[in-house]
């Protein structure tokens, strides 16, 4: 039951937008903190906040260079688990269309 707890404690950085944004970002490179600001609009007191949560679970490692501190993804596999989360999501939605498009069938034949 320890590791379920654990999975729900970090499923929770995952239920914010703006971090899973900071996530799909760094999934390529590092970047610094300013580039990320830039590229999600986020102000340097919102940036800090949600890159400390990522930091707090070691979702994301940072690298300092002077004055300028970058970031980097710690585990390939959070981009692995956030594009299949993605995909499920993709066929949901596929799924729901078609569905959707069905009942929308069934009504006009009737």
């Amino acid at each position: 039951m320890e590791i379920l707890k654990l999975q729900a404690d970090i499923c929770k950085i995952f239920a914010n937008y703006k971090r899973l944004g900071i996530i799909n970002l760094l999934k390529d490179s590092e970047m610094s903190n300013s580039e990320l600001m830039k590229k999600t609009g986020l102000s340097k007191v919102s940036m800090s906040q949600h890159i400390n949560v990522l930091k707090s679970k070691s979702v994301i490692l940072v690298r300092r260079e002077g004055v300028q501190l970058y970031y980097r993804i710690a585990n390939p596999k959070i981009i692995q688990a956030c594009g299949l989360m993605r995909e499920v999501l993709v066929e949901q939605l596929l799924e729901k269309g078609k569905t959707a498009s069905r009942l929308v069938k069934a009504s006009n034949k009737k």
